[in-house]
C-alpha cells in the first residue's frame, strides 16, 4: 500500500469511528420510551403564576412548584425555571439554573407526569453547592410528594395564597 492510501483509509476508519461514538450517545441504553416524553419549556409569566398557586415542595437544594393542567390546556410536561436575585448576581442565577436544568433533564422524563407544569426555584447557594447527587435525590422525592395524594401531616392541606 502506498502512504496516501494508507492516509486515506486511517482517515476513513477514525471517521467511522467518530461516527460510532456519536451515534453511541444518541443510542444510550438509558434513553427508554417513557423518557422520550415531550417535554418543553415554560416561558409565559402567566404559567408561572398558575403553577405558585398550585402545589409545592421544598427541599434543601430549591423549591418544586407543580400543577395539573386542565383538558386541553398544552401536551406533555412542561418545565420552568427561576432563581431571584436573593441568589446573586447573573453569574450565580444562570449557574444555579444550568443545575436545575441537567437535574431536571434526568429525573423528570422517568418521574414526571404527562399534563403537569414543574416550576424549579433556585435557593441561595444552596442549589449550586449542593452536590449533584444530592440535588437529584431531591427532585426524586419532591415530584413525589407533589404527586402524592396524601395531604401533608403537620400543616394544612395545599391552598392556594391570597395575594394582599
Amino acid at each position: 500500500m502506498t502512504p496516501s492510501v494508507a492516509s486515506q483509509s486511517d482517515s476513513q476508519k477514525s471517521d467511522l469511528e467518530m461516527q460510532q461514538a456519536v451515534s453511541s450517545c444518541l443510542d444510550d441504553e438509558n434513553t427508554s420510551q417513557k423518557s422520550r416524553a415531550v417535554c418543553s419549556t415554560l416561558l409565559k409569566r402567566r404559567d408561572f403564576l398558575k403553577a405558585s398557586k398550585a402545589r409545592r415542595q421544598a427541599t434543601g437544594s430549591f423549591l418544586l412548584q407543580g400543577r395539573k393542567r386542565t383538558e386541553g390546556e398544552a401536551v406533555g410536561i412542561r418545565i420552568g425555571y427561576t432563581c431571584s436575585k436573593k441568589v446573586g448576581n447573573a453569574v450565580a442565577r444562570n449557574r444555579a439554573k444550568r443545575r436545575l436544568r441537567e437535574a431536571a433533564r434526568h429525573i423528570i422524563p422517568e418521574i414526571g407526569r404527562d399534563g403537569w407544569d414543574y416550576v424549579l426555584v433556585g435557593k441561595k447557594k444552596d442549589t449550586s453547592e449542593q452536590l449533584f447527587t444530592a440535588l437529584l435525590d431531591d427532585l426524586r422525592y419532591a415530584l413525589k410528594r407533589v404527586h402524592s395524594d396524601k395531604p401533608r401531616k403537620d400543616k394544612a392541606p395545599y391552598k392556594t395564597r391570597a395575594h394582599k
